[in-house]
C-alpha cells in the first residue's frame, strides 16, 4: 500500500517500511507550536494535524497521509531536541534515575476524513554516571532526538523500563496507527 508521510524523520519512515508499505516522504513546512507540559497533549495533536494538513493542501489526501509529533515531558517541561552537546548532557542528567513521558500525536488524513490521537508511554531511566552521559553524547546520537536520546539506538542502554508502546518512544505508535487507519476506512494497512 502507498502511504504519504508528512515527516522527515528517518525513524518514522523505517517504522512504516517495516510494515511493508511504499512510503512517499513529503516534509511539511508547518511551524510547530510549543508550550508548557500541562498542554502537551494538545500541542502534539495540533502539530501532527498541522503538519499533515500542510502537506495535504499541496499533495492532496487521496493517498493515506500520516503525520506525527513526538515530545519528551519531564517535571512540567517539554524537552525538545538539544541545540548542542552541552544541552544534551543537561537533558540526560535531568532524565537520569527518573520517569518521564513520551507523547506522540498522530494524524491520519484520507480523502475528506481526518483523525488525530495522542499516545503516551512512560519511560524510566536508570541512574547514569557523568562518564556514561559523556560517552553517549560523544556518539552524536542525542543531537537530533527529543529528550536527547534514541531508544532504538545506543540510547537503549539508558532505559531501565517502559510502560506502554515501544514504537511510540521511537516516534510512531504502529499498533495505534493501524487501528486509526481502520477507523478512518483505510483497508489493507
Amino acid at each position: 500500500m502507498k502511504v504519504r508521510l508528512a515527516s522527515g524523520s528517518p525513524r518514522r519512515l523505517e517504522l512504516l517500511k517495516q510494515l511493508g508499505h511504499d512510503v512517499e516522504v513529503c516534509v511539511s513546512a508547518f511551524n510547530e507550536v510549543s508550550g508548557a507540559e500541562n498542554v502537551v497533549e494538545a500541542i502534539v495533536a495540533a502539530n501532527a494535524l498541522g503538519k499533515g494538513s500542510a502537506v495535504a493542501k499541496v499533495m492532496g489526501s487521496q493517498i493515506p497521509l500520516v503525520s506525527a509529533d513526538t515530545v519528551v515531558a519531564l517535571e512540567g517541561e517539554i524537552l525538545g531536541k538539544p541545540q548542542d552537546s552541552l544541552e544534551a548532557r543537561q537533558m540526560l542528567s535531568r532524565l537520569s534515575g527518573k520517569c518521564h513521558r513520551v507523547l506522540t500525536g498522530v494524524a491520519v488524513l484520507y480523502e475528506e476524513q481526518q483523525l488525530v490521537e495522542v499516545t503516551e508511554t512512560k519511560v524510566w531511566f536508570r541512574n547514569l554516571s557523568e562518564a556514561e552521559i559523556e560517552a553517549y553524547v560523544a556518539t552524536g546520537e542525542p543531537l537530533d532526538k527529543a529528550g536527547a536520546y534514541g531508544i532504538q539506538g545506543r540510547g537503549a542502554i539508558l532505559v531501565d523500563r517502559i510502560e506502554g508502546c515501544y514504537n511510540n518512544v521511537v516516534g510512531l505508535p504502529l499498533t495505534r496507527l493501524y487501528q486509526m487507519m481502520a477507523q478512518i476506512g483505510v483497508r489493507g494497512f
